[in-house]
């Protein structure tokens, strides 16, 4: 079984830099600064534990891989990049190829079924951060995060059974589940703060409160669209005694990956994503969806501006939303 992670950022890069430190066979996509650091000088893993350089194979594009049998696609980019991805994918992996969305949200894996009959979701549990070209860092240890995965839409098989037994093997806490949309509904509900940490910073005064009308919306919305979700005292009692968050060094803890997404100037989040998943619902059952509808847009349009986090304040995001 092979790896090869499309998407070497702070979430594919700890994964697939796990992955090679524990002896599995893995293959980074990755692109511009960052796929010429790895390739001159290996990717640099950091975590509470140290640091860690590790020298993988790297390219640029999934056409510039040879797929072969036993290949495992792990897509690791954000939500608006999937679609870019899947195609030039299907034209040169076998049809059969396994492929794991180790993203956030809930529209990659119906993606990638319309041209992949292996798909499998991964509830993403894993405080990460890439902000420098060939670095990496992890925030937790001595478990870095958790990675429950099942095939999609459900069920189990043998090669979830497998895939969850790599990553135990790489350190990570990883069950194999019938039911992972339930939970990546779950963290789509928690990751609907994402935009207004971005646009507000980490810790801003008055921010827990817009995430909580944030999740109220989208809680209210995934009801009346009959999702099943699993709830907060299922995903409380998953993440219990889970993650130990420590100081990194060297490398102060940021923001969640719309935080830093705008901190490192990408030009775009994946807010269409994860709130817009709230608002396209809200609009498909006759509903309105006015707080994550305003996060979105506001984070877009930070992010095509080039706008650094903490450009708004929460009093000003209040103000805009009652006039929304």
């Amino acid at each position: 079984m092979r790896w090869v992670i499309v998407g070497g950022g702070a979430v594919g890069g700890v994964v697939g830099g796990r992955l090679a430190a524990s002896g599995h066979d893995v293959v980074l996509v990755a692109r511009g600064a960052h796929l010429d650091a790895i390739r001159a000088g290996g990717l640099r893993l950091h975590s509470p534990e140290g640091r860690q350089t590790l020298r993988l194979p790297a390219v640029g594009a999934v056409t510039e891989h040879e797929w072969r049998p036993g290949d495992i696609a792990v897509l690791a980019v954000k939500g608006m990049d999937t679609p870019d991805v899947l195609r030039p994918l299907a034209a040169v992996a076998p049809p059969q190829t396994p492929v794991v969305c180790l993203q956030n949200g809930v529209a990659n894996e119906r993606a990638a079924l319309r041209s992949f009959a292996n798909v499998y979701g991964v509830h993403v549990m894993l405080p990460a951060s890439h902000l420098a070209p060939g670095v990496v860092v992890a925030h937790s240890a001595p478990t870095p995060g958790g990675l429950d995965l099942g095939r999609y839409p459900g069920g189990l098989d043998d090669t979830a059974e497998r895939l969850a037994a790599g990553l135990r093997a790489a350190g990570f806490a990883s069950d194999a589940r019938g039911d992972i949309m339930r939970w990546k509904h779950a963290k789509l509900l928690l990751n609907l703060g994402n935009a207004i940490q971005a646009l507000c910073g980490p810790g801003a005064d008055g921010i827990d409160k817009i995430d909580e009308l944030l999740r109220e919306e989208g809680t209210a919305v995934l009801r009346a669209a009959g999702i099943d979700v699993a709830t907060p005292e299922e995903d409380a009692a998953r993440r219990k005694g889970l993650l130990h968050i420590q100081p990194v060094e060297g490398t102060p803890r940021g923001g969640g990956s719309s935080w830093q997404s705008l901190e490192r100037g990408t030009g775009t989040v994946e807010a269409d994503y994860l709130n817009g998943e709230i608002v396209l619902q809200a609009r498909l059952h006759g509903m309105e969806a006015p707080v994550n509808e305003l996060a979105r847009q506001l984070v877009n349009r930070a992010a095509r501006a080039g706008a650094r986090p903490g450009s708004l304040t929460p009093d000003e995001f209040m103000a805009m939303l009652s006039r929304f």
